[in-house]
């Protein structure tokens, strides 16, 4: 199990690398699908199928619509790729970054802190996620009309930052 979080947390850092150090939006898709997919193993890993299963299929069926909507608007003819020099150079200043911050917050990682939230209770009869889906349902509602909010708010600063000077789709044909 060790392993497998292990696996899964490297690939989740490497994927915010891969998100954070490309200034295009078609490569740095993939990696927004692989952070999606491995912190939902994380999420699993530590007893949250539940949601770790809304949190994929909300954030890839809502959040990567808006982000192909928008990476359509913001059409470049020759976009950066991994391999170019200058996103490189990003990469391997981040993954500096991480290991400077790995070295010096390594004395307090301690493997035993991964046991999963319902992996001590040997003879327990629900999981624990389980409570966390009645409160969804039953107090959650305020909290989702926020977020409906939140969303349609993020979809109007994409669209705004994916305008640039040709005034996106606006623009006089």
């Amino acid at each position: 199990m060790t392993y497998m979080m292990s696996l899964f947390l490297f690939g989740l850092v490497l994927g915010l690398v891969v998100v954070a150090s490309n200034p295009s939006p078609y490569f740095a898709a993939l990696g927004l699908v692989v952070v999606a997919g491995m912190g939902c193993g994380v999420l699993v890993g530590h007893g949250g199928p539940f949601l770790s299963l809304v949190l994929f299929l909300i954030y890839l069926g809502g959040m990567l619509v808006v982000f192909a909507y928008s990476a359509a608007l913001a059409a470049e003819p020759y976009p950066e790729s991994w391999g170019s020099r200058s996103v490189m150079v990003y990469v391997l200043a981040y993954l500096l970054g991480l290991a400077l911050a790995c070295g010096f917050f390594w004395a307090g990682w301690y493997e035993s802190s991964w046991v999963p939230a319902d992996g001590s209770e040997d003879y327990s009869v629900f999981r624990g996620d389980v409570g966390g889906v009645g409160m969804v349902y039953s107090a959650g509602g305020g909290m989702l009309v926020i977020s409906a909010w939140v969303l349609l708010l993020t979809l109007f600063v994409v669209l705004e930052l994916t305008r640039g000077l040709s005034r996106g789709v606006l623009r006089a044909v």
